[in-house]
């Protein structure tokens, strides 16, 4: 048996071989992150095998974000398995092994091959197309928002300075009606001497019906006696944000699409849950990927960072603990938000989420204990391909 340790950069990658009498073989080689580099290391691992028999390779790596990616499809091409490690655990286990405080890239490869040596853990297939689709795009959406997210505060913090009365007299400010209304009229004055015959029929046709005359004319009063301070360059940078925030808007509704597109092939049971929509059941089985990854619920639990962290000592144990919050970022958003949505919409969990309320505990204490909930259902649902049944 060879156990591989690739360290993962940028531009070049390190590794390390050791056989399984813990010889090792070839310690600190770089190659580049090329074709000519990953052909170099195959060259290597199959040189060393004297029956030419992939299964007895184990090669890790450690989770680095999208730089894995091409030199894992390579080896997954050439019939490889790979296990994926948690950085944590190899930055443990490089401080068990020596006091000194040394972090190499050649030393790295090589803490990452013992520990395939000494460690059980079984490799890993690679995931569907359609999961890495949906892992792709739910970041990048998630990334979207989050953009859009900082625009709409700038957006408020112009507000405040140009028109601060404009919030109490309609329902949002990031609203469309708003939007359309502050593009034609970005300051008070603008509006306070605009025709009310033309911001009449901007608002009919920006809401729909649903702001009248008597709105225009609120809005003229308002804006006439506005406290607002407004000039060239704050009008126009309200302008362009707004325009900002609604190019994104577009661009997330056609991710949503995409999304969508794909959530209908897998046809998952988990959108058998009411309460869980296209996008987070998208980040949900992005991020579990294989359900056959994880042994027990509590495994999943453990990897969505949702289980409560732990400690004792001697005859001292705490009776209240911190959520670990050591697993996928997005898995544990999206478990969380659908918790809450799924209490809404289900009899069941809607009496847990209460129960936990009576006992004493926090919203978002008893929300996680939902989502813990939540988790087992969702790990035995894909487990057994199952659809939900409400419990009576």
């Amino acid at each position: 048996m060879l156990y591989v340790g690739i360290d993962v950069a940028k531009n070049k990658h390190d590794y390390c071989i050791i056989d399984s009498d813990g010889v090792v073989h070839l310690n600190g080689i770089t190659i580049t992150n090329t074709k000519e580099g990953f052909d170099s290391l195959y060259s290597s691992i199959l040189s060393m095998l004297p029956d030419k028999d992939l299964n007895n390779v184990r090669i890790g790596l450690e989770a680095t974000g999208h730089y894995s990616t091409n030199i894992s499809s390579y080896l997954y091409s050439k019939g490889l398995q790979i296990t994926t490690l948690n950085p944590l655990a190899t930055n443990l286990f490089r401080k068990a092994r020596t006091l000194r405080k040394t972090k190499t890239d050649k030393g790295d490869a090589s803490i990452i091959a013992h520990m395939l040596f000494v460690d059980d853990s079984e490799s890993y297939s690679p995931i569907s197309y359609q999961i890495q689709e949906l892992k792709s795009l739910t970041r990048h959406r998630y990334r979207l928002v989050g953009y859009r997210s900082k625009l709409r505060i700038s957006i408020n913090r112009l507000i405040d300075v140009a028109f601060p009365e404009l919030p109490s007299l309609v329902w949002s400010i990031h609203q469309k009606t708003s939007y359309a209304l502050l593009l034609e009229y970005p300051s008070p004055q603008a509006l306070a001497n605009c025709h009310l015959t033309r911001l009449t029929n901007l608002l009919l046709k920006a809401s729909k019906g649903k702001y009248s005359k008597e709105k225009a004319i609120a809005l003229k009063e308002l804006a006439a006696n506005s406290i607002g301070t407004s000039n060239r360059s704050t009008d126009f940078e309200l302008k362009q944000t707004i325009r900002l925030v609604q190019s994104l808007q577009i661009e997330i509704r056609e991710v949503d699409k995409l999304i969508k597109l794909i959530i209908d092939e897998l046809d998952s049971p988990i959108m058998s849950i009411p309460g869980i929509s296209y996008t987070l059941a998208a980040f949900i089985l992005a991020e579990i990927g294989d359900i056959h990854r994880f042994a027990s619920p509590a495994k999943l639990l453990a990897f969505a960072g949702l289980e409560p962290s732990t400690y004792q000592s001697g005859n001292f144990t705490a009776s209240h603990s911190s959520m670990v919050k050591r697993g996928s970022t997005y898995l544990r958003w999206a478990i969380m938000q659908s918790a809450r949505l799924v209490c809404m919409r289900d009899a069941t969990f809607g009496d847990y989420l209460a129960k936990k309320r009576s006992e004493g505990k926090h919203y978002y204490v008893a929300l996680s204990h939902v989502s813990r909930k939540l988790i087992r259902v969702i790990f035995h649902l894909l487990l057994s391909n199952s659809t939900f049944i409400p419990q009576s």
